[in-house]
């Protein structure tokens, strides 16, 4: 017999009593969430928020074990804070059997879905086809094989008047959007250039790391986070939030045709984990059997967590990035790099020493800074005064520094509430812009049409 923590003893125990009457005599709430298979982290971080229009009793579906303990764990942490504390209410089945039991019980009507990724495509067009909307952790597909279900998906949640929408919380880091606005303005960016292969006009690189503090406590990563064949490489994982900003901000807010992407060159490569390391992540005594086709040696684990795409998007040449080590320096911690070049000037984020490890926007003027360049950025900052109090411009030595106050970068974990409240209000208003979820099919259709040019190197 397995030993649970006490709040999960305590939370089936409420499944089959209390949860019961409390549900029945709660006002529901027009979106109630269902949690299916909650193997990821994304997961939990989507309910560290409430939301007015949300049920606080929450349906969750999963095999029993450690992916869904930690699940339960961290909702619990969320619940019993000190400071501004959740009151979900975790309903909870297990079995084997837990997608047809979701799906013939339908207690709610979004599902959550952040786990295994080798199961995920099913998982969703399922979920679709029994007329519940999907909000989806990245990736939605991990192989080509994949996207034609992904596909048809789309036509599916067409097809019965529900939502499918991916988490892409990047577009949510004030670096990141800024970018993007500055970008549409033509007297301080100018028109975006075309770039070369050798010399894109856009770049992006993100770094991550296995060993990481997620909510204030080390994260415990599953077993299978460490094999490509459930988690994805990375050309298919973080890779998707690269390509997406790449659209969303060279092509905001049009529809792009995957006819009009190529890809140029495509790499992968892997991180070497060695089994202490896997052994302290996992909190496991040794590889599983599923990992064994990735060993390096018996002690040495491969793997290709690490990619890069090289690729022409409606004419412009755009690289993305990804690299995966194994914990980060001491007192730094994910990064992530991009470059956007115009005619007038570079748009550039750096995430380095010297900005103390702190997104940071520089705008690269190719030419000399006067007065005029300044007001056409200080005007800008000041019309997102409203939204991002306290935007100043300052002039260092060739560049101009954005300064971004400590309270408007309100960090990675923040952004995911951020996203949920985004596409609740798609839900309640129907106006999920037409662009995206043909853009969307771009993404996936990049990013494993990357991974299937990289396996034919």
């Amino acid at each position: 017999m397995r030993i649970l923590f006490p709040f999960i003893a305590l939370a089936y125990l409420c499944t089959s009593c209390n949860n019961k009457e409390k549900a029945a005599s709660m006002t529901k709430s027009p979106i109630s969430i269902i949690t299916l298979d909650p193997g990821h982290f994304h997961a939990a971080l989507v309910q560290k928020s409430m939301y007015p229009e949300v049920d606080s009793n929450v349906y969750v579906y999963a095999a029993a074990g450690n992916d869904l303990d930690l699940h339960l764990q961290r909702i619990h942490n969320y619940n019993t804070r000190p400071d501004h504390p959740t009151h979900w209410n975790e309903i909870v089945y297990t079995g084997n059997d837990y997608l047809e039991k979701m799906i013939s019980e339908k207690k709610g009507n979004l599902v959550m879905i952040s786990g295994n990724n080798k199961y995920k495509a099913d998982h969703i067009s399922k979920s679709l086809a029994a007329g519940l909307h999907v909000f989806a952790d990245k990736p939605m597909i991990i192989q080509q094989a994949d996207f034609e279900k992904l596909k048809a998906a789309f036509e599916i949640a067409k097809q019965q008047n529900v939502q499918l929408y991916d988490i892409m919380t990047e577009r949510y880091e004030v670096t990141n959007t800024l970018q993007r606005i500055f970008s549409m303005n033509k007297k301080i960016f100018g028109v975006l250039e075309k770039g070369t292969p050798e010399n894109p006009a856009i770049t992006k690189e993100s770094v991550h790391h296995f060993y990481k503090f997620v909510s204030g406590n080390v994260l415990v990563r599953p077993q299978w986070f460490m094999d490509v064949k459930q988690q994805g490489e990375g050309l298919v994982d973080v890779m998707t939030h690269l390509v997406d900003l790449v659209q969303w901000e060279c092509f905001p807010d049009q529809i792009i045709d995957t006819q009009n992407i190529q890809i140029h060159r495509s790499l992968r490569w892997p991180t070497k984990m060695s089994l202490n390391q896997f052994n302290i992540i996992t909190k496991s005594n040794g590889f599983p059997d599923y990992l064994k086709s990735s060993l390096a040696s018996d002690t040495l684990l491969n793997v290709y967590s690490n990619g890069e795409i090289i690729y022409k998007l409606n004419d412009v040449y755009a690289k993305t990035s990804v690299i995966w080590n194994y914990q980060a320096p001491e007192g730094t911690g994910d990064t992530h790099y991009s470059i956007m070049k115009g005619s007038v000037s570079h748009l550039e984020i750096r995430q380095g020493k010297d900005e103390n490890y702190k997104p940071t926007l520089y705008i690269l003027p190719q030419s000399s800074i006067d007065s005029n360049y300044i007001n056409e950025i200080n005007t800008l900052l000041k019309s997102l005064d409203q939204q991002w109090p306290g935007l100043t411009a300052e002039n260092v030595i060739s560049r101009i520094r954005i300064k971004i106050p400590a309270a408007v970068q309100v960090g990675h974990e923040a952004h995911f509430a951020q996203v949920m409240e985004k596409y609740l209000g798609y839900l309640k208003n129907k106006n999920m812009p037409a662009w995206e979820v043909p853009n969307m099919v771009a993404k996936y259709y990049t990013t494993t049409k990357g991974l299937g040019v990289a396996k034919e190197r």
